[in-house]
């Protein structure tokens, strides 16, 4: 039913005044296009598992159900129904799937591994559809962002409650600490030396800098755990393993990018790359005949 390989041709009116773009073409015959993976029953919809295979993920749903949540965490983030778009039932051979609607195919791709040449080839294809729409969305990592920021606003609430249970009474001082410790400065001096406002610094954050400070708050909440159960508990304790966590991240980090955190760049800010998403959404539905709700 899959190929292995997309083709990338031009398939529906909105994209007529696309030009043909032939380094996304795989000239090879018998491989089956994006547009030909599509299925329709009422609504139009793609099968992860044909998605997958077709992406180069072969069989491995290990990998690929990692772009499945990631595609989930933006879609929640942007406030767009989740079942709306993607949605977990047996496929037509009895095997458990997920439909996806075109933005959830979109979402998912943007989100897949970017080292499988059609995994590049199919968001250059998406890139594309987007330009016809007017929209900036040019960047795969803009989209990665989203869904992580939904993944650090989950574990910030949780964080808190363990937090509190470990005897911290200001969180705002107990976060500012962790800020210290990866920034070597509080984050409203990060925030002045950025241009931005604080609470906006992680909107400005780019993907692997928002994934190390997901990591920084994951690794205090296991710290805060440990040294609850060993009975040490309290502001100034917290404080100084929440420190402590900041700079053994802020060592990863330089490690890993050859720049301190401070001194990493300021991206696009979140809430433009959600309008921009929203509209990107509402279009694709007018693609597939669906009258946008959203």
């Amino acid at each position: 039913m899959c190929g292995s390989r997309f083709l990338f041709s031009i398939f529906f009116p909105v994209m007529n005044e696309l030009r043909k773009i032939d380094d996304l073409i795989d000239p090879q015959e018998g491989h089956i296009t994006f547009e030909q993976l599509r299925h329709e029953n009422g609504n139009t919809y793609w099968w992860a598992s044909e998605l997958m295979i077709s992406l180069g993920y072969g069989n491995d749903w290990k990998s690929f159900n990692q772009a499945i949540k990631r595609a989930t965490k933006a879609l929640m983030g942007l406030d767009i129904n989740v079942f709306d778009n993607i949605t977990k039932m047996p496929n037509e051979h009895g095997e458990d799937d997920y439909k996806l609607t075109r933005f959830a195919s979109y979402l998912v791709i943007m989100n897949a591994d970017t080292k499988k040449p059609m995994v590049a080839k199919a968001q250059a294809y998406f890139v594309a559809l987007t330009r016809q729409f007017e929209l900036w969305l040019e960047n795969p990592e803009d989209v990665i962002r989203v869904a992580i920021r939904e993944e650090i606003k989950g574990e910030n609430l949780r964080l808190s409650g363990i937090a509190k249970a470990a005897g911290v009474e200001k969180f705002a001082h107990f976060q500012n600490a962790g800020y210290l410790g990866m920034y070597n400065m509080m984050n409203v001096q990060l925030a002045r030396r950025r241009g931005i406002e604080k609470e906006e610094l992680i909107d400005h954050m780019g993907r692997y800098e928002m994934a190390a400070n997901l990591f920084r708050i994951e690794m205090a909440e296991a710290t805060l755990k440990r040294l609850e159960e060993e009975g040490r508990i309290g502001q100034k304790i917290a404080e100084n393993a929440h420190q402590h966590v900041g700079r053994q991240v802020r060592k990863m980090v330089k490690e890993a990018t050859g720049k301190n955190p401070e001194d990493l760049p300021v991206e696009r800010r979140l809430p433009d790359i959600h309008r921009q998403l929203k509209l990107g959404h509402k279009e694709m539905k007018k693609i597939d005949g669906k009258k946008p709700t959203d």
